[in-house]
């Protein structure tokens, strides 16, 4: 199953042009991966699994409520920025990365999909001047690392469930990782949600501000 059935399973009750949406990304990317490496070519005969549903593994910690600002750091092609401004239609998304023909992607993508509250910028993430609830990743960096990126960019009020904070896709053992990080951690095993083999490692990591 390497299709947006995959999704449905687990998302049951998407709207007919998140659909649509999800539908059109594996197309896209096939598009703008044979032109501009964004995903690993490995990787694309399980695109669906491997970029789009470990992207909304995030869904299973939190799911954002209207209004939300979110920053996805070191986006590469899109993740989990793309597959989360879908899901989340009222929510504001700035995707960041330094690579430049990276974000072109970001931007072409994200017209193609009508997706109206998506930002892409080419930039480093310690160089962005606004505030966020929350600031979510796909590994781009080891965790202490990354909460320096932050620092001073996560906004004072909180109107989710969660407090404001970090959301991190990570695999593997954390535990030395994470041991020099004072804040407090919640680690989240996505394979208690989704059943297929590659999620048995994979984790979510929420670091709250």
């Amino acid at each position: 199953m390497n299709n947006t059935s995959l999704i449905t399973k687990y998302f049951p009750d998407l709207a007919p042009k998140q659909i649509d949406q999800f539908d059109k990304l594996g197309d896209l990317y096939q598009h703008w991966n044979e032109q501009i490496n964004v995903i690993s070519r490995k990787d694309t005969k399980n695109f669906y699994e491997r970029h789009i549903l470990h992207s909304l593994a995030i869904i299973n910690v939190i799911k954002f409520k209207d209004g939300t600002k979110i920053l996805d750091i070191g986006t590469g092609g899109g993740f989990p920025g793309i597959p989360l401004a879908i899901m989340f239609p009222e929510c504001d998304f700035l995707l960041v990365d330094s690579v430049g023909k990276k974000i072109k992607v970001v931007k072409e993508i994200t017209e193609a999909l009508g997706l109206k509250n998506v930002r892409g910028a080419h930039e480093r993430a310690e160089n962005i001047d606004e505030q966020f609830n929350f600031i979510v990743s796909r590994a781009v960096t080891a965790m202490p690392k990354f909460i320096g990126w932050t620092k001073g960019q996560f906004l004072k009020k909180n109107n989710n469930d969660l407090k404001n904070g970090i959301l991190y896709l990570k695999g593997g053992d954390l535990a030395e990782e994470m041991a020099p990080v004072t804040k407090a951690i919640q680690i989240f095993d996505i394979k208690n949600k989704f059943e297929e083999e590659f999620f048995e490692t994979k984790k979510v990591v929420y670091v709250r501000n």
